[in-house]
């Protein structure tokens, strides 16, 4: 009797543990596909109410040309947008997480404004380029190498700042510590970019769903790492910003609940000592909102900071 007991309570923590396993391996293919597999749905654009949209409006008048490289195998595809006066600086705007460069024409109008050159790429797994998987800036940082080793063929003269707004935040200060990142990147802008793609998304499992990291974010990262190559801690802004050398300006809203504001202040303190940096505190602006809080405070402190790094006018 006692032997019969023992062989059904076996059989029971057998049976639970082989359906904890089957359902977390669901949830972890699930949640695979929500955070990594490309999602062509229309993204979310600036709408006519905001303060910046007339900045929306006057990017859709100016001429384009499109550009393409191809990269890791990928053909990547790009908005060029030439200055209204020659000049050899550029800036490439790279945008965020299931979001496409038409996304960021608010920012391209920013800085066509200024007086720069604008390179608006699609990240691989976006909008116009191919890809199946969105990478949280691990292979994406390659990719604004590679966009910004072009316009430097095109053009040796040219100078260059990488301007990143949420996940195109995190990419660019990723691509800050490659020593494949040309010399002619002379800057770096990060608009409410994480520290690193493990701790933003064991964030938004407690934040939005209430999951725990245990076991489900490891899982997801495991998987992450079996189909693409790479664990969610490997894609870093920290470890980069511990090497970059470049001027750096750091914005973020204080009333960003999608990245922690939290994050801001560790991405600021991560930054190689005797680096120069900048940062700017919205208040009042979530989640990449800073802009359209306080367009005059923004549209200012990145104009001076561009006049120190690399000044259209030399």
């Amino acid at each position: 009797m006692k032997n019969t007991k023992k062989i059904w309570v076996w059989r029971l923590i057998i049976g639970i543990f082989v359906l904890a396993i089957i359902v977390n391996l669901g949830a972890t293919l699930y949640f695979y596909r929500v955070a990594c597999v490309r999602n062509d749905t229309p993204v979310a654009q600036v709408k006519s109410s905001s303060p910046t949209y007339h900045l929306v409006k006057k990017f859709d008048q100016l001429t384009k040309s499109t550009q393409t490289i191809t990269n890791d195998g990928l053909k990547l595809d790009a908005w060029y947008v030439p200055a209204a006066v020659s000049t050899d600086k550029t800036v490439i705007v790279v945008h965020g997480f299931r979001q496409n460069k038409s996304a960021m024409r608010q920012y391209g109008q920013l800085f066509h404004e200024l007086g720069y050159n604008v390179l608006m790429p699609d990240n691989r797994g976006a909008g116009a380029s191919e890809g199946d998987f969105i990478t949280f800036g691990y292979h994406d940082k390659s990719d604004v190498i590679a966009w910004a080793k072009f316009l430097t063929a095109k053009n040796p003269q040219s100078q260059i700042t990488l301007y990143g707004l949420s996940m195109g935040a995190a990419t660019v200060m990723m691509a800050s510590g490659e020593s494949g990142l040309p010399s002619s990147v002379k800057n770096i802008i990060e608009d409410c970019g994480y520290t690193n793609a493990w701790d933003e998304i064991v964030y938004q499992a407690k934040a939005s769903y209430n999951i725990p990291a245990f076991p489900l974010v490891y899982s997801v990262s495991l998987e992450s790492k079996l189909r693409q190559g790479w664990f969610f801690q490997e894609a870093s802004s920290t470890k980069a910003l511990a090497v970059n050398k470049l001027p750096i300006l750091l914005i973020h809203g204080s009333k960003d609940t999608y990245v922690p504001t939290s994050m801001l202040e560790e991405n600021y303190k991560a930054v190689k000592s005797g680096t120069p940096k900048e940062k700017l505190l919205i208040k009042g602006a979530t989640h990449a909102r800073s802009f359209q809080t306080n367009p005059s405070l923004y549209r200012a402190t990145i104009s001076q900071f561009m006049d120190k790094y690399n000044p259209v006018k030399n």
